[in-house]
């Protein structure tokens, strides 16, 4: 068995005292009160070291100036191959680029905003184009809802209906939203409930109570509120109290004047008479 070794270039002597050279050059770039204190070097190669300068700019703190010297063969005469500003250790970086369509995020896209949707995009297929035949893993028969797409040349897709699905189920508008786990019932049982159209309608809905939080949204049947329409209010308003009703004794009011017989009880003139002829 064969083994290579790579033998590490020497250490050039004419190349690495040359500090002064390498300062003038990264001078050159910046400004004198710019460039600071020499940090080191490397070796690159044969005949080939970069010496560090330290960064006093106070735009870039953590950089340090790169000057890259090199000198022919049997030559002493220094020349500088390069000089540029590179990150050190410390050094604040930009974050790394994203495309912007990876940087896109739900509610980016304000008024004017064009989003445009690329060719090959696999939440959408051809509006003519049946994936699915026979029954789903939810029962539903998929040539029943088969989409013809007249006049759209895209519909949704498979995994775009996954992906929503996915997303609305485990969204603020799903199960498990603390809104619904304090909730006294569902929305599958709300008379403000409407349905999806196809193949969404066994899972979602939209809600139209204008005073739930939800108004506008489309809900899991699974998801609620306390805006629920079959929530009972016990009538009353808390402070006002109604009518009392004094059961125990009560008052005969005459409404007008009652004449009674002569001889009658009412017309002694001492109720002690009562009894004595």
């Amino acid at each position: 068995m064969t083994t290579t070794t790579t033998r590490r270039p020497a250490t050039d002597s004419v190349l690495t005292e040359a500090v002064e050279l390498a300062r003038d050059a990264a001078v050159e770039l910046a400004d004198e009160g710019h460039v600071g204190e020499h940090l080191g070097f490397e070796v690159e190669g044969e005949r080939l070291v970069t010496h560090y300068f330290a960064s006093l700019n106070p735009a870039y703190r953590g950089w340090r100036w790169a000057v890259t010297m090199t000198r022919a063969a049997r030559s002493r005469t220094v020349t500088v191959a390069e000089a540029v500003l590179l990150p050190g250790s410390e050094a604040l970086l930009a974050p790394e680029w994203v495309p912007w369509s990876e940087r896109l995020r739900p509610g980016d896209l304000g008024v004017g905003d064009l989003l445009p949707t690329p060719a090959d995009d696999d939440r959408l297929e051809q509006g003519y184009a049946q994936t699915e035949v026979g029954l789903g893993d939810d029962g539903v028969d998929q040539l029943a809802f088969w989409e013809l797409g007249l006049g759209r040349e895209r519909v949704l897709s498979p995994i775009g209906r996954a992906d929503a699905v996915d997303r609305w189920y485990s969204g603020d508008h799903g199960p498990h939203a603390p809104i619904a786990e304090a909730a006294p019932a569902r929305c599958g049982s709300c008379g403000f409930l409407t349905l999806l159209a196809g193949s969404l309608r066994p899972l979602f809905g939209v809600c139209t109570n204008e005073y739930s939080p939800s108004d506008g949204q489309v809900v899991s049947h699974d998801h609620g509120c306390g805006a629920h329409s079959e929530v009972m209010v016990v009538p009353g308003v808390a402070g006002s109290a109604g009518p009392v009703v004094d059961e125990v004794a009560y008052d005969v009011i005459a409404l007008h004047p009652v004449e009674h017989p002569p001889g009658s009880v009412d017309d002694a003139a001492d109720p002690e008479d009562l009894g004595h002829s």
